[in-house]
């Protein structure tokens, strides 16, 4: 579309917002012009181009001060603090990611204000876009170089308008100190309470001025260490608090179906090997069977409550006591990645002429990720009745009528699967800005060319060829006179003896997955492999702004900022041929247990240009508004717009209210993905046990999600109304409470395996047809591989409502000394995703705790200081309330009504809340002069209050809302010289 006709639809979409404006300035020629010190204000992101505080916004801002991190910062990375602001909810963390195995987000840190999803808040460096880390646009706010840090603006409220796309729930916008003058060193090393988890990082800052003062230098380095915990070894995840289905529970029962219990393991695999069924003579007769140290047999006790039942069709998946433990996967996983990360940072700028200078920034990122991310478990495993290491385990007489034997294995003899990301990110932005005199005016300007690269190896290590391993698993003895020449007796791969020479791979080794420390290390090497993908990411940004006061009304100078930018994303990626899914009309075929990476390739470019505007209307009131045309060479030409006004009826007491619409365009992954493999196991909705035919209690499946490039951009209506008030008989006390609402309509999304077999099994015929049977290998007698194929679409709406508030009072304390209370809570009220199913009914997430797209009731942050001219004590408490295990869960224990897949019934459907208090001690000491350094020590949950424990198998605790790690201790430094 051409540029003209962008501005022609842009004059269409302007005519509105004019309306609005022109009441608003109508007369102002015969007004007094103020004078020049009385200028327009610079430009800088507050929710606005135009400046304001957090309590003078239109748009309720939260601004985190360079103390603030400093004094409260629970880790080595500023993205941890940011996370523990109210309004930031279900962001994507290292703790909460390990398990995004073929997404490449695994390690990173990424923001998600209001829980809509991180891909709708722009984070900003600068009030400038920086490149995304992932092929879905989140933004890796490790990138951002830590020590340089003067402020964190935060946004609550749609800002597309004055930012663009993406800041549907708002901003994020870091701050740099770009007139650093002096040399900053600081260090500091933390660890855990239990003696792991050990981390260091180093800043080292210098900034000075040249040519009088024209010119000025930044440089920065940081580095930074964390060691990992590659096993759950805390207390907490060792009760075995699970959820487990009533074996006694039929569809006419009038008792809960799901009882939360202690004491409660995973029955149907173990360590080193669990028989969960066989074939041949009398039904399952090995069933229960389990192989342990050295390939020990020993046979599986079952608890009192066991689901399903140990006699039935289907093997049992859980068990309350009895051998309850022995299956320890949910130890055998990662709680924190070993992180090591560096990065540099340059910034040039120098005074060509009076009031104009030119910039150059440059940063370079370097960030390896290496996170356990669970055992190489495997079910369904079908040993035909002469393997040859089944028959070493349990001699003829017990194999005797036997055909084939069904095993599952969590597989302590493999290694660990991991995640082995690796990011190179560098940004380079030159450019020019300054001021002169307009209308007897100070105006600013800005000019600028930006351009960033991501280039991500997105490597997974240890996990299973699924040729290879079905090779190594069918082991047999060799046969006199065998096609391969082996000697007769020695335990060799089926595939090399058989009588199809096609199938021979001289490289298999025998592999013995009945039990605990008998596997060939040779043959571990020959079915474990590292598959990867190369992807390069490029964003090219150029911008130009204006911010002046053209002209005054009576009550004071009009703002305008007015802007535009061009922009282009692009991706383009390469897997290695053996690390890809085999893709064919018939369906995908993947070749690994999880990766099966596809390169994607694609671009789009956007054109975008807006104007704002501050109107002071007199009798306190003010008005705002901005608008913005955007072109997307992919989705189309939208407008976006937002009008507000702030109203100031007495110095004590400010109103403001703003009204928005803003949008999101589908991302790179959204449009070009290739397609993503994933595999896990979803509930069979159809399963009954007292009928085979309905298939077990759980499938495996491969589900494959590719791109759409019909998508359009999402849409959003964002409401925020609130209030501020600073008493003046209080002096340095503030409080703000400030009501959001945002709608959202066509936003994209796509249905997970679990909600597509769920709505087929509610009668809708369209989501059968997205998934299928896979053919074998994949799929074996009486345990079917499901595979399901999915597209993003702009099918759902979503509501969000709540409420912050904001209070701070600063008191001063005699000669220097003061304190400093504030607290910031959000009630959240809505979160509801209406995917449009019929016959199903939106449910409302928050107050939800069991899962980690839930969003709790309140989410909640208090911090007290103490700054006196020697030390500084600040301590915090923050945490989130109670709420539902499951969204749609009714908790009953008699006459309970029908459990359906969107209504199941519990006897208790209850997660505790969490809160935690952390403390920070600094001392202030005079290295050349007072106050230029400092020594602090950072206690993070002093009391070593538990996480928000979850009736789950694996890790049993919400790792998004939650503190895995227990008490943990920093030390460190920081000198300053100027």
């Amino acid at each position: 579309m051409a540029f003209g006709r962008t501005l022609g639809q842009f004059r269409a979409g302007f005519a509105a917002f004019s309306s609005l404006t022109a009441l608003a300035i109508a007369g102002t020629a015969a007004a007094q012009t103020a004078p020049p010190d009385e200028a327009a204000s610079d430009v800088v992101v507050t929710g606005s181009r135009i400046i304001r505080d957090g309590f003078q916004a239109p748009t309720p801002l939260t601004v985190m001060t360079l103390e603030d991190i400093q004094n409260s910062s629970p880790s080595n990375n500023v993205a941890d603090f940011v996370n523990q602001l109210p309004s930031l909810a279900g962001s994507t963390r290292p703790a909460n990611s390990r398990l995004n195995l073929s997404s490449g987000q695994a390690g990173i840190n990424a923001l998600n204000l209001r829980n809509l999803g991180e891909m709708r808040t722009l984070v900003l460096l600068d009030g400038r876009r920086s490149v995304a880390s992932t092929i879905n646009g989140l933004v890796d706010v490790n990138t951002i170089p830590q020590s340089l840090i003067e402020r964190v603006d935060v946004v609550t409220g749609g800002a597309s308008a004055a930012y663009g796309s993406d800041a549907v729930a708002g901003v994020v916008n870091f701050v740099l100190n770009k007139k650093f003058q002096g040399l900053k060193v600081a260090a500091d090393s933390g660890i855990t309470g239990r003696g792991d988890g050990g981390n260091y990082s180093i800043n080292v800052t210098g900034g000075t001025s040249f040519a009088g003062g024209r010119g000025h230098i930044i440089l920065n380095g940081e580095v930074a260490h964390a060691d990992g915990i590659f096993n759950v070894d805390r207390d907490w995840n060792a009760t075995g608090y699970v959820r487990i289905q009533d074996p006694n529970w039929t569809a006419t029962s009038t008792t809960p179906r799901y009882l939360i219990r202690t004491q409660v393991g995973a029955a149907n695999s173990t360590p080193g090997g669990l028989i969960t069924g066989s074939s041949g003579g009398v039904a399952n007769r090995l069933r229960g069977i389990y192989f342990g140290q050295g390939g020990s047999v020993n046979h599986y006790q079952y608890g009192a409550l066991t689901f399903p039942s140990p006699g039935g069709s289907s093997p049992p998946t859980l068990t309350q006591g009895g051998d309850w433990q022995v299956n320890d996967s949910g130890r055998r996983i990662g709680l924190a990645p070993r992180d090591n990360r560096w990065g540099v940072f340059g910034r040039l700028s120098y005074e060509i002429a009076p009031r104009v200078e030119l910039f150059f920034e440059g940063s370079y990122n370097r960030q390896e990720v290496y996170f356990n991310a669970g055992p190489n478990l495997s079910t369904g495993i079908t040993l035909q009745a002469n393997n040859a290491f089944l028959m070493n385990a349990l001699g003829a007489g017990q194999l005797a009528g036997i055909n084939t034997v069904t095993l599952a294995t969590t597989a302590a003899d493999l290694p660990f699967r991991a995640v082995d990301n690796k990011r190179e990110v560098q940004r380079y932005v030159i450019g020019a800005e300054g001021e002169f005199e307009a209308f007897g005016r100070k105006a600013h300007w800005d000019v600028y060319g930006q351009y960033g690269r991501a280039d991500l190896r997105e490597q997974l290590r240890n996990i299973m060829n699924i040729g290879r391993m079905n090779n190594a698993t069918n082991a047999v003895f060799a046969q006199a006179g065998n096609p391969g020449g082996y000697a007769p007796g020695t335990i060799v791969c089926s595939v090399n003896v058989d009588t199809n020479p096609a199938n021979d791979d001289r490289a298999c080794v025998p592999l013995n997955r009945l039990g605990i420390g008998v596997a060939n290390p040779a043959a571990i090497s020959y079915v474990l492999g590292n598959p990867y993908r190369d992807e390069l990411i490029e964003e090219k940004v150029a911008g130009a702004n204006l911010a002046l006061a053209p002209f005054a009304t009576w009550a004071g100078d009009v703002s305008v900022s007015i802007g535009g930018e061009y922009r282009e994303e692009s991706i383009r990626g390469s897997v290695p041929a053996q690390y890809q899914p085999i893709v064919s009309t018939t369906g995908t075929t993947n070749l690994w247990s999880v990766g099966n990476y596809l390169p994607t390739t694609g671009k789009y470019n956007v054109k975008e240009a807006y104007l704002e505007t501050v109107v002071p209307l007199g009798l306190g009131l003010e008005f705002n508004g901005a608008v913005r045309a955007t072109d997307y060479s992919t989705s189309g030409y939208v407008t976006t717009w937002k009008a507000g006004a702030t109203w100031q009826p007495i110095p004590d007491i400010r109103l403001r209210v703003t009204r928005s619409r803003d949008i999101r365009a589908p991302n790179l992954s959204e449009l070009y993905s290739a397609g993503t493999a994933n595999t896990d196991a979803v509930n069979n909705p159809f399963y009954d046990k007292n009928d085979s035919s309905k298939g077990p209690a759980r499938y495996s499946y491969s589900a494959t999600v590719v791109g759409n490039l019909n998508l359009k951009p999402e849409k959003a209506d964002t409401l925020n109304i609130g209030a501020v008030f600073s008493p003046r008989f209080l002096p340095g006390f503030s409080v703000s409470v400030d009501y959001f609402r945002i709608k959202m309509k066509d936003a994209i999304g796509t249905l997970s395996a679990q909600e597509i077999i769920n709505r087929c099994f509610d009668g809708r015929q369209e989501y059968c047809a997205a998934y299928s049977v896979a053919p074998p290998p994949l799929s074996q007698p009486g345990t079917p591989y499901l595979l399901f194929r999915a597209q993003p679409f702009n099918f759902t709406s979503q509501l969000v409502r709540g409420i912050d508030f904001d209070a701070s009072y600063r008191v001063p304390i005699g000669k220097g000394d003061s304190f400093t209370l504030r607290g910031i809570a959000t009630r959240y009220i809505d979160n509801i995703i209406d995917q449009g199913i019929p016959g199903t009914v939106p449910l409302n997430s928050v107050g939800v705790n069991g899962t980690q797209t839930g969003t709790p009731k309140w989410i909640y942050r208090v911090n007290a200081t103490y700054d006196a001219s020697l030390f500084s004590i600040t301590a915090v408490g923050r945490g989130v309330s109670a709420g539902r295990y499951d969204i749609g869960g009714i908790e009953c224990q008699t006459n309970c009504p029908l459990s359906t897949t969107q209504f199941p019934t519990y006897d208790n459907n209850r997660v505790k809340g969490t809160f935690y208090v952390d403390l920070n001690l600094t001392a202030k000491i005079a290295i050349r002069e007072p106050g230029d350094g400092e020594v602090f020590f950072n206690i993070t949950n002093l009391f070593d209050a538990g996480p928000m424990l979850l009736p789950e198998t694996g890790l049993a605790a919400n790792s998004t809302y939650s503190d895995l790690l227990g008490r943990t201790f920093r030390v460190g430094f920081r000198v300053r010289t100027r």
